[in-house]
């Protein structure tokens, strides 16, 4: 048996747990926060057998694509008055951490 850690975007959180529900995979889903960006983030975290495993992260990369986003900064020159000039910058997002560990017991009570 295994379990998967995978945090992923929140834009992308529904959807995966809905597409994994789909294919009869239990989901836990935690909000998290955190990364570059400092957007919502989720964690889920699914038990699976280990012949499960591969049909999981199939699902995972599937719906959590990386993609282009434009974000507002502040210039790092000054302008005038001392305030900052906000300055766009493509970032990429989405896609997802995943962590696979190996469970040594289970119990569902």
């Amino acid at each position: 048996m295994k379990l998967i850690i995978s945090i992923v975007q929140d834009e992308d959180a529904s959807n995966l747990v809905s597409e994994l529900m789909n294919e009869r995979f239990s989901v836990t889903k935690l909000a998290s926060t955190g990364g570059f960006l400092r957007s919502g983030n989720t964690t889920l975290l699914l038990g699976v057998d280990d012949e499960r495993l591969e049909p999981a992260l199939e699902i995972i990369k599937k719906v959590c694509v990386s993609r282009k986003q434009i974000e507002v900064f502040p210039s790092p020159a000054m302008g005038a008055m001392g305030m900052y000039t906000p300055y766009p910058v493509e970032v990429t997002v989405g896609g997802a951490t995943v962590f696979v560990l190996d469970v040594e017991q289970f119990h569902k009570i």
